[in-house]
């Protein structure tokens, strides 16, 4: 069992930054795949971004590639989205989630591929 926390979510003008971190309670996470998610009330959770277990692979989003950057630190057990040049649309819950044995170099970009989720975030950026 895994247990993940999400934190650094807030409000934030349109332009802004801000940098969400994801810490788990056990291991490092260079035994997981690990994807930020983000959802809307009434709307299917969408992936972000993820990256591979080696650490180096890394998939985004169309909407948010080139402004989201993930990455991970395996000293302090953590995983980082940042986030700059914030729109309004980018308004959600963010979710940190980690798969289970996954192929090294893979990223998951779809919900189902993961086995724990963390509580989430809440991003809120004003126009």
């Amino acid at each position: 069992q895994v247990q993940l926390a999400e934190s650094g979510g807030g409000l934030v003008q349109a332009g802004g930054s801000l940098r969400l971190s994801c810490a788990a309670s056990r291991s490092t996470f260079s035994n997981y795949a690990v994807g930020w998610f983000r959802q809307a009330p009434g709307k299917e959770r969408e992936c972000v971004a993820a990256i591979a277990r080696d650490g180096i692979n890394t998939y985004y989003a169309d909407v948010v590639k080139g402004r989201f950057t993930i990455s991970s630190d395996n000293a302090k057990r953590s995983v980082y989205l940042r986030m700059n040049i914030l729109k309004p649309e980018d308004t959600d819950a963010y979710y940190c989630a980690v798969r289970s044995a996954p192929a090294y170099t893979q990223t998951y970009s779809y919900q189902g591929a993961y086995d724990y989720w963390g509580q989430g975030t809440q991003v809120t950026v004003s126009s």
